[in-house]
């Protein structure tokens, strides 16, 4: 069974159907989540706060957190019972 993370603000996400996450600071990121807003597969999950993360989905969708990519990824090794460990 797939797990579950919280993503911030009560927002949560099954972790199974994570793609990738990372950062929205660079220009590609920034376009591909323009164009996902102006589409309507952008699910904005920040409650107005500053967007530190894009989740990328399986279904083409993107999702925005307030939480930076690395508590995320934790949460998600967390939940999985492995360490992130380099």
């Amino acid at each position: 069974m797939n797990k579950l993370i919280h993503i911030g603000f009560g927002n949560i996400v099954n972790t199974g159907k994570i793609v990738a996450v990372v950062s929205p600071e660079s220009a590609p990121v920034k376009r591909m989540v323009q164009k996902a807003k102006e589409e309507g597969t952008a699910i904005d999950a920040t409650c107005g706060r500053k967007t530190k993360a894009v989740l990328f989905m399986e279904n083409n969708q993107i999702v925005l957190s307030a939480l930076l990519p690395e508590t995320i990824a934790n949460r998600a090794y967390a939940d999985n019972g492995e360490t992130n460990e380099e």
